[in-house]
């Protein structure tokens, strides 16, 4: 995708910057849709967000109430002046919602890393004009991401937004699930016209990482946050660690402090300098470490030795760990830096051996 895409706001007339989106996990019972509906109101947040279809990991769990709950969403519309969104997996779902009189509908992250189901969807939507927000994939590729939300555009569909609600992970943290701020910063480098929503509740998985995370997504320059929000929490019957009252929710969001986008100073530019010099630096000292790994390669394939060896590298990301964390660093970052250099260095001489 690129700048030249039609690309327009989800909802013009909601006129809110930034764009918040909250409601519960799930839409469980009338009351509770009703009463976390008008709690997302009286917080002047203009959509409200409530999951009918369910995709659990495991079978046995609630899975949410089905078609029968769209009519509670709708009933919220009317009574409460908002826009409503559900999830859709399916072109039934996205039919039955659609009937129903949703306004949007998003798109979950294991819906989004199938792309034979995006396409499913997308070839449903021929025609229609709603609103889709695109959930980030559960890995992190951002082509992946593209993908989804171009087989939506390609529908007709113009109303588009996508919502980075972090990525899963074999390294244990203390999130949910990864932020990885890098990729929605590269989706929003390569699509800069397309809204992108963070959602700290999927990301943190619990209700006291929410403020700090939606914090750093505005400091990081999403365009809103979709959170969620339940008039019980601790009673919620899906994702009740990371959900918070509508009381909670206001609070938050009157203490987010909101950064301006663009600035122009000599001590900023100067700072921006420095960090170019650095950049390059890094660059040349990559090559030189690439240059000295096809040496290693040289020797061998002469001396017929294994590519990887494993007691090496995890001694050398032991080390490089600790020191990292000595000088302020996290040992994820590091990991990740280490893991992207050393399987570099592994296809550079695996490519060297297939040649001989």
């Amino acid at each position: 995708m690129s700048t030249m895409y039609d690309l327009r706001p989800l909802f013009a007339e909601c006129g809110t910057e930034p764009l918040y989106i909250a409601g519960p996990c799930s839409a469980e019972s009338r009351e509770q849709v009703l009463a976390a509906a008008r709690g997302v109101a009286a917080c002047g947040i203009p959509i409200f967000r409530a999951g009918v279809w369910k995709p659990r990991t495991k079978p046995g769990s609630f899975e949410g109430v089905g078609a029968p709950a769209l009519a509670w969403l709708v009933e919220a519309q009317r009574m409460y002046g908002l826009k409503v969104i559900t999830e859709v997996a399916t072109p039934e779902h996205l039919e039955l919602a659609l009937r129903a009189g949703v306004d949007g509908v998003w798109i979950g992250a294991r819906t989004t890393t199938n792309p034979f189901a995006m396409q499913q969807i997308a070839d449903a939507l021929q025609g229609v004009d709603t609103a889709v927000i695109v959930k980030n994939p559960v890995i992190p590729d951002v082509d992946l991401w593209i993908g989804a939300i171009e087989r939506i555009y390609n529908s007709g569909v113009r109303r588009i937004a996508a919502v980075h609600r972090g990525f899963g992970s074999h390294h244990t943290t203390s999130y949910r699930n990864a932020p990885q701020w890098s990729v929605p910063i590269e989706l929003h480098r390569r699509v800069p016209s397309l809204t992108i929503l963070s959602d700290p509740s999927h990301i943190g998985g619990r209700r006291d990482f929410i403020g700090r995370l939606s914090q750093q997504a505005m400091d990081v320059g999403f365009d809103g946050l979709m959170i969620e929000c339940h008039p019980s929490p601790d009673e919620a019957l899906s994702d009740a660690m990371q959900q918070i009252t509508p009381t909670e929710l206001g609070e938050m969001l009157r203490g987010i402090k909101l950064r301006r986008t663009a600035v122009a100073d000599n001590e900023l530019d100067e700072l921006r300098g420095h960090i170019d010099n650095i950049d390059s630096r890094l660059v040349e000292l990559l090559a030189e470490r690439m240059d000295v790994a096809r040496a290693i390669g040289d020797y061998k394939l002469r001396h017929d030795i294994a590519v990887v060896q494993r007691d090496r590298y995890n001694e050398l990301l032991t080390i490089a760990e600790n020191r990292a964390m000595s000088m302020g660093m996290s040992r994820e970052f590091i990991h990740q830096i280490f893991s992207a250099i050393h399987e570099e260095s592994v296809k550079l001489q695996v490519e060297k051996m297939r040649k001989e």
